[in-house]
């Protein structure tokens, strides 16, 4: 089980995350939505490690976060930023090896082969082994950096896995992939935690959404619950239709059109500026 309590960050005089609480526990999907700016990536890091809070906890089965020693807690939990920067010439190989670091002292054994060899056939990425990963399309590099994460935590049962907007890059095939293989970890006994801008595949994979607003959990709840047109636009403030999907029950949400006039806001193109620039003519 994962708790985090009473969760602020600060830079400055600004407060990115606000007395944010929550649990998730193993077997759990969790997507967290909200605006550009309503402090999701902080939180993220912050339920990795990789940052510390300015005040409150996070606890990792019982035990917190900061008392992990940094080997122990890379056996528990793993997370997929939204930039990975690889510079050298490593091979698709290579980076996924890197994945399996906490597991072996001092060279991989057959056991660590056989779950990258498992791990880039479920990624579809296995055609890619041996190009240098610095020559892969941004999509590319996104999912083998996918498949390095679930390395990490591939026979680690009820770990953490947590990602940081991990289809950006990926086109809808792969979206749905990427996704998925998460959805089936979490049937599993892992706990997932995903940063989503995607609604509709939030409504389809998750168990709960949360959504912050201003740094501030605004809402905590099944799809169903969370996902209403007063909801999304509270958030996102975007009109939206949500009609409930009779197969699976699970709400899908229609962004209603917005329709523009270039005049109302490019003062050259309205219509007293093109009248006077043909009398000019």
């Amino acid at each position: 089980m994962l708790t985090a309590t009473a969760l602020n960050y600060k830079i400055g005089k600004y407060c990115l995350l606000r007395d944010v609480s929550f649990q998730i526990q193993p077997g759990e999907f969790l997507a967290i939505l909200g605006a550009n700016g309503a402090g999701k990536s902080t939180l993220i890091n912050i339920l990795s490690g990789e940052k510390k809070p300015s005040s409150g906890n996070v606890w990792l089965f019982n035990k917190e976060l900061n008392e992990y020693l940094p080997h122990e807690l890379a056996k528990k939990r793993t997370i997929l930023q939204q930039h990975n920067s690889v510079q050298l010439s490593f091979s698709v190989e290579e980076v996924l090896l890197m994945g399996r670091y906490p597991h072996f002292k001092h060279r991989p054994g057959k056991f660590d082969f056989i779950v990258i060899e498992e791990t880039m056939e479920v990624c579809g990425i296995a055609h890619l082994a041996k190009r240098s990963y610095p020559s892969l399309s941004g999509g590319e590099q996104q999912r083998v950096q996918y498949a390095r994460i679930l390395c990490q935590i591939w026979d680690q049962p009820k770990s953490l896995l947590l990602m940081d907007e991990p289809v950006a890059a990926l086109d809808p095939q792969y979206q749905q992939q990427t996704m998925a293989i998460a959805k089936a970890f979490s049937t599993r006994g892992f706990m997932v935690i995903a940063v989503l801008h995607e609604i509709n595949l939030a409504a389809q994979y998750a168990d709960r959404i949360l959504m912050l607003k201003g740094g501030r959990k605004w809402l905590d709840g099944t799809p169903i619950e969370v996902l209403t047109p007063a909801h999304i636009y509270a958030i996102f403030n975007t009109d939206v239709d949500v009609m409930i999907n009779k197969q699976t029950l699970k709400p899908i949400v229609i962004p209603k059109q917005l329709d523009l006039d270039v005049g109302g806001f490019n003062s050259l193109l309205s219509p007293i500026s093109v009248e006077n620039t043909e009398a000019l003519t």
